[in-house]
């Protein structure tokens, strides 16, 4: 072989290495789709260490689509329905899912065949030296089709990450309305406990009146001091001032519900009414298994799934892209024999492109996006976190507040039984207004805080249907979990289940 030859073949190779090189990376590189897991045991601490709540008997819990109608309250179905077809914060994050949706749709029409048709007319003198220097006409028209070989995935990876973009905002969707229900029905049970703790305060102002009234009819029989009487005309104003206050309470909780419900505060009004919403029991040894309901852990799932994909398709731009493109159609210089088979023209051609030097610009695309894979991980740990210390912080509020239900339940009728015979006593003349005052603060006091303990179940009772994600019935997972390769990254991200404990 000649010395020539033997540099044209080096030339050769010099020329084809770049290109087989990137091929070899290419059978290398793995875009799998990831499949976030998480490590978890089997039961929630407070679910082992309680019980089930003995709560008012109600329906069983329905799916997690309807999981409020276990309260048995039609006013509560009604709000909820009208929040669903009216609330601001469901109507932003549907438009977040339509414009994904939309977004994803455009990304996938790169993979597509590109068709199109067109036009045009030109007149120019000098342009070709071959010709004359008269200027000259050229009208054209025909149709182009190209496309491009996705050979290592780019396109494809693209698509997946945006359609994986486009559930995660359905999954964020899901949360919405799971939040906004949940905040319904906390503020109304809310206003009940309100009403309920008004209707006993007006009792309360009815009894200091009539004991007013008594007592300035001893005043004035002389058997008691204008002292007793200005206790009581103090108690008994201090009590109307905690009712004012609980009616300012109830119009601002009320107003709360307008803007949830999407009406305007003005035109909405929801008469007091007797508390009668049951409270829904709680099974006890609940599985962790039921978290994986929650819609805001499979946004966060399908995020760092979508961060995976455009790392994949970042790594693809050191591999070289292959366009296919053709075309066909008339040119003449004259608009009469424009369409003339004699004017036909076409033309194909094929476009590899292949990156040498650039600066560092792919390598930064890289690191870019592993990074971006970095914060999805951790951002997916903390709404795993979050998620169980939200279930055992219910759990545990539950717990406790059933057996302060029960003491309470015990103090309340104490102090009625206790200001009943300070009453009767005081009337015979037997204890001091003082001891009777002291009686119906001490029972007042207590029936409030039943009250407000049994606002508190309801409150904790919604909190951990919302932390389960709607529910405590037969778990349906958001996502499967296929095994891949790059899951290990995941996985070592993850909590372990002593670290969950």
């Amino acid at each position: 072989m000649t010395s020539s030859s033997l540099s044209r073949a080096g030339a050769l190779r010099a020329a084809w290495l770049p290109l087989v090189a990137a091929l070899v990376l290419a059978g290398c590189a793995s875009t799998a789709e990831l499949a976030p897991t998480t490590v978890a045991p089997l039961q929630f601490k407070e679910a082992v260490a309680g019980s089930a709540t003995s709560g008012t008997p109600a329906a069983p819990m329905q799916s997690a689509g309807t999981w409020w109608h276990s309260f048995g309250d039609p006013v509560l179905d009604g709000l909820v329905d009208r929040a669903a077809a009216n609330n601001t914060s469901i109507q932003q994050a549907a438009a977040r899912l339509a414009e994904a949706r939309a977004l994803a749709r455009t990304v996938d029409s790169d993979r597509s065949l590109q068709v199109g048709v067109g036009g045009g007319a030109s007149r120019a003198q000098g342009l070709d030296r071959n010709q004359s220097n008269r200027p000259s006409t050229l009208l054209n028209a025909g149709a182009s089709v190209s496309y491009e070989i996705d050979l290592f995935g780019r396109l494809s990876g693209a698509s997946n990450a945006a359609s994986l973009d486009a559930q995660s905002r359905e999954a964020l969707l899901q949360s919405a309305k799971l939040l906004v229900q949940a905040e319904v029905a906390q503020s109304y049970l809310a206003l009940r406990a309100i009403d309920d703790e008004r209707a006993l305060m007006r009792d309360t102002v009815e009894a200091y009146r009539s004991t007013l009234q008594l007592t300035e009819r001893r005043q004035r029989a002389g058997d008691l001091a204008e002292l007793d009487v200005a206790r009581v005309q103090t108690e008994l104003a201090s009590t109307e001032s905690d009712a004012l206050a609980l009616d300012r309470q109830r119009a601002v909780m009320e107003h709360a519900l307008a803007v949830l419900t999407g009406e305007l505060a003005s035109n909405f009004s929801l008469p007091s009414a007797p508390w009668t919403t049951a409270l829904p029991s709680i099974p006890a040894g609940l599985p962790s298994s039921v978290l994986e309901r929650r819609p805001d852990v499979a946004a966060a799932q399908k995020t760092v799934m979508a961060a995976q994909a455009r790392l994949g398709v970042a790594q693809t731009a050191w591999f070289p892209q292959i366009s296919l493109t053709g075309g066909g159609g008339f040119a003449s210089p004259d608009l009469g024999d424009l369409f003339k088979w004699s004017a036909r023209s076409w033309g194909i051609g094929a476009l590899l492109s292949l990156p040498i030097l650039d600066g560092g610009r792919r390598e930064a695309g890289v690191q870019s996006a592993s990074a971006q894979l970095d914060g999805a991980l951790a951002n997916y740990r903390t709404e795993v976190l979050v998620a169980f210390k939200e279930v055992e912080d219910q759990l545990a509020s539950l717990r406790l507040l059933d057996e302060q239900a029960a003491v309470q339940g015990r103090a309340v009728s104490s102090a009625r039984r206790a200001t009943t015979l300070s009453d009767s006593r005081y009337r015979n003349g037997m204890v001091s207004q003082l001891d009777l005052l002291d009686a119906r603060r001490s029972e007042l006091r207590n029936r409030r805080q039943a009250l407000q303990v049994k606002s508190a179940q309801y409150q904790a009772t919604v909190g951990l249907i919302r932390a389960l994600g709607g529910g405590w019935g037969q778990v349906q997972p958001l996502a499967a979990a296929p095994s891949s390769p790059d899951a290990t990254r995941l996985s070592a991200a993850m909590p372990s289940a002593s670290a969950l404990e």
